[in-house]
């Protein structure tokens, strides 16, 4: 998707890996203060909305978290534009959670183009080409036959698949942080070669939870978002918000009760 920002958007903001869910309250009420008070007329959340996303009927609960969720970003959508991408945990999102959200699908990857800049936005796990295991469950989990396999499966046998996947890949993150194995990161050639065919300046994405700015040369920038964690110590969210007259974006802290950078 290519989109061109209209002349009303004075300024955007990106977002991505808040990974809500039910146990973190903290996180929820940051997005929902946050979500009120931003000046911004568009978001872009480029993946990882939720922490896991089983199919689109998790909705049917009135008061789960995916329906508080999608009625606080609904209520966000008549005010300002609003665009969403998969992520590696919430792949599975659909056309029935996006118009409970009022926003519209945002393919990974795509262009914004703003203020003259051509900006390439991501997720960015698919450009993690060291980490071949999980390019492999990617590839997998990616198929339509294997969706359409796991979404014919019983919702709570879906969640319970959920939660001992992510049981799984939180005991594996101890254990390489236990080694001390070093974070993969999206490889540098895969980053320029995207931006090449895209016709693109710069790159926004998420994934590696490890906010940075990085020179890729010939003039190109990486910018890496931060994810939301309120409970942690210290908190962590970040917005990263262009705006039309500048060519730099901000990056700004949104600490635990403040209702926006």
């Amino acid at each position: 998707m290519e989109i061109t920002a209209p002349a009303h958007w004075h300024a955007v903001d990106f977002i991505s890996d808040l990974h809500l869910q039910a146990s973190e309250p903290q996180t929820l009420a940051a997005l929902e203060r946050y979500l009120a008070h931003t000046p911004a007329q568009a978001l872009f959340i480029l993946g990882d909305l939720f922490e896991v996303w089983v199919g689109d009927d998790a909705l049917q609960s009135p008061t789960g978290i995916e329906t508080q969720v999608a009625r606080m970003l609904h209520q966000a959508s008549e005010r300002l534009d609003l665009y969403i991408m998969c992520g590696n945990r919430d792949f599975l999102m659909g056309e029935r959670l996006l118009a409970a959200c009022g926003a519209r699908a945002l393919p990974d990857p795509s262009v914004l183009q703003l203020g003259g800049t051509r900006w390439l936005l991501a997720h960015g796990d698919a450009q993690c080409l060291a980490d071949k295991p999980y390019q492999a469950f990617r590839l997998q989990v990616r198929s339509a036959a294997w969706q359409a396999d796991f979404l014919s499966q019983p919702l709570d046998m879906r969640q319970a698949l959920a939660r001992h996947m992510r049981a799984q890949s939180e005991a594996q993150k101890m254990q390489l942080a236990q080694a001390r194995t070093p974070w993969i990161d999206l490889d540098h050639g895969a980053c320029l070669a995207l931006l090449a065919a895209q016709g693109a300046d710069h790159m926004v994405h998420g994934h590696t939870h490890q906010p940075a700015q990085h020179d890729l040369g010939q003039g190109h920038v990486r910018w890496v978002l931060s994810d939301w964690d309120l409970g942690a110590n210290p908190p962590r969210a970040e917005v990263l918000r262009l705006h039309a007259a500048r060519s730099t974006p901000q990056r700004l802290t949104l600490a635990a009760g403040q209702a926006t950078p």
